[in-house]
């Protein structure tokens, strides 16, 4: 019975992705379709997206903490409109609006000058849901911003805009204007950028620590004070918790990215899911990796095969740090051990087939970081850097194992690697740790609950 059920599901695999995954993921996946790497998921694409709703917007309306917003005019303003992760949340902000019946605008700061084919997929999506889409510049912008309830801008970039579009009229705006940031790099702390936060209705952060750094940074380097700030963590996607949930669907998406990798059922998958950049930590991923192979070796450790899977390659791009990964694999010898999987938004095929995520970010770490989430909610255990949102969201020790930023970290990181490969009663342990941590706090409903507390404040102030 139990094969039935797996061979059946393996003939529906199509249906079962085009009801789970995200519009977002989807739409990633049509764009998407003719890439290929060392393992390919997105042949998975579907071709009824456009027929596809997000449960958030159909079904759910009636008991949405957001219904406060029906009939509102909300201004959205994002410094560009790309497959990295602020555009994407305010799309999904966009969608979550539109379902409890709020009038969406969306306007693009910053386009290319040559017609561009994923800037042209996602506003066909916002189309597709509502959202009026407006050109940055001119009266019909200026006059929808005048008009608007609420005008929310996306990351700290997109506050060009004001100046730039607004001019004399930019003060009867800001206070009904909800600044949403996501960054935690210093060269963002521009004066041209952020010169208008003071005034405005409040900001919206990530995590604590991006906020408290944010509060920090400006009063220390541009001497000049936050406006109220509210901290709002993400949540996961009413989709991805189905297909997290869906024992059968998990099971046939683990085969399947398995064979295309060419590893065996049970090997050991570590992986580590984010574009492919020195911030991101893969360089030293990969160095921790293969030292983790030698404390193995060195221990005469009988332990299934390990490997490493870096999702969020980019070898079209020829990028100087991609290609130094790649040497890094051959000089070590180990390109049987590691496989780079060209970035795509569909996460969820890689969650399934994996053991444990590695979010490795450096630096200042993620401002959130919400492939952590996201794992977590696969049952996997993260091993995170102790920096950023990630300390906020993993339990140290309990689901999953943090270690420090920088070359430091490589050491640690090799050793929890081997920790929980050997472990496996720990490992599965962390998993189903932080999938109850992400059912109690990190959920779709409760991002909605969270924002729709700052949305109400900032309504109340745009009126005073």
């Amino acid at each position: 019975m139990a094969k039935h059920s797996v061979a059946m599901a393996k003939k529906r695999w199509p249906i079962m992705l085009a009801a789970f995954l995200s519009v977002s993921t989807l739409t990633v996946l049509l764009m998407r379709a003719t890439n290929s790497d060392s393992c390919n998921t997105n042949r998975f694409a579907v071709a009824q997206d456009n027929q596809i709703r997000s449960s958030a917007q159909i079904g759910n309306a009636a008991s949405s903490p957001l219904n406060f917003m029906k009939s509102k005019l909300v201004l959205m303003v994002s410094h560009e409109l790309s497959l990295s992760g602020g555009p994407l949340l305010m799309m999904e902000l966009a969608f979550l609006l539109r379902g409890v019946g709020t009038d969406v605008v969306w306007i693009t700061n910053q386009k290319p000058t040559e017609p561009d084919q994923v800037i042209y997929s996602l506003e066909s999506k916002l189309l597709d849901r509502g959202v009026q889409v407006l050109a940055a510049k001119g009266e019909k912008a200026i006059d929808t911003a005048l008009k608007a309830d609420m005008v929310i801008l996306n990351t700290a970039v997109a506050g060009k805009w004001l100046d730039a579009v607004l001019k004399e009229k930019v003060a009867r705006v800001l206070p009904k204007v909800l600044w949403w940031i996501h960054e935690m790099r210093g060269h963002y702390f521009k004066v041209e950028y952020v010169k208008h936060l003071p005034f405005v209705a409040g900001a919206m952060i990530d995590s604590h620590t991006t906020a408290e750094y944010w509060k920090n940074r400006t009063r220390e380097r541009l001497g000049i004070k936050m406006p109220e700030t509210f901290v709002v963590h993400l949540g996961n996607s009413n989709e991805l918790m189905e297909v997290s949930e869906d024992s059968v669907a998990k099971r046939v998406l683990r085969e399947h990215v398995r064979e295309s990798l060419g590893v065996r059922n049970d090997d050991l998958l570590f992986a580590i899911i984010n574009s492919v950049s020195r911030g991101k930590g893969q360089d030293l991923f990969l160095r921790a990796f293969y030292e983790s192979l030698q404390l193995i070796q060195e221990k005469k450790l009988q332990l299934p095969s390990l490997h490493a899977v870096v999702v969020g390659s980019d070898l079209s791009a020829q990028t100087k740090f991609e290609m130094e990964l790649r040497k890094f694999v051959i000089e070590k010898k180990i390109q049987d051990r590691v496989h780079f999987v060209n970035k795509t938004l569909a996460v969820a095929p890689y969650l399934a087939s994996i053991d444990v995520l590695v979010q490795n970010s450096q630096a200042r770490g993620e401002c959130f970081g919400r492939i952590t989430i996201e794992a977590m909610a696969f049952r996997l255990p993260v091993l995170g850097t102790a920096a950023g949102g990630t300390m906020e969201i993993v339990v140290n020790g309990t689901t999953g194992l943090l270690h420090p930023a920088g070359k430091e970290g490589v050491t640690p990181l090799a050793k929890n690697i081997v920790k929980l490969a050997t472990h496996v009663e720990k490992r599965l342990t962390m998993g189903k740790k932080g999938y109850e941590r992400v059912k109690e706090r990190f959920l779709e409903h409760h991002m909605s609950q969270r924002i729709a507390l700052v949305l109400k404040e900032v309504l109340r102030k745009a009126r005073q």
